[in-house]
């Protein structure tokens, strides 16, 4: 990960004539989120447990869909972390859906929303339908 903080760096230096004043981010991986919540650096906004509250979510559950889930949307540009949405197997047979906020810096992450995908709007929990 430091080698390719470095070559973006330098290529951000050749490509703007040797100043770079944009910071690039890495891109956050789910392996950065799993290793998170093994260690247990998670946080989680109110919004958060009131959604999983609403759709019947454990913390247990939500973390297992995360450990065997896989990112299927991201949204590097938000701020004030770069966050993802992981998609996950829920205990009933459906998909887990959560957004992830990742902090670089000290390798927090933070839950941010959570719901139990709808099949009306996703196929198999990883694609969204199209509508007509």
């Amino acid at each position: 990960m430091i080698v390719t903080l470095i070559l973006r760096a330098s290529l951000c230096r050749i490509a703007s004539g040797g100043a770079c004043n944009r910071r690039v981010a890495a891109k956050m991986t789910i392996e950065d989120i799993q290793n998170a919540i093994r260690a247990g650096r998670v946080r989680i906004t109110d919004h958060a447990d009131e959604e999983a509250a609403a759709d019947g979510l454990s913390y247990d559950e939500i973390e297992v869909s995360v450990l065997a889930g896989g990112i299927i949307e991201e949204y590097q540009t938000l701020r004030p972390y770069p966050s993802c949405l992981v998609c996950g197997p829920a205990a009933d047979g459906g998909w887990v859906h959560s957004v992830w906020a990742y902090n670089e810096s000290n390798r927090w992450t933070v839950l941010v929303t959570v719901y139990r995908a709808d099949p009306s709007k996703w196929l198999d929990g990883r694609e969204r339908r199209r509508s007509n």
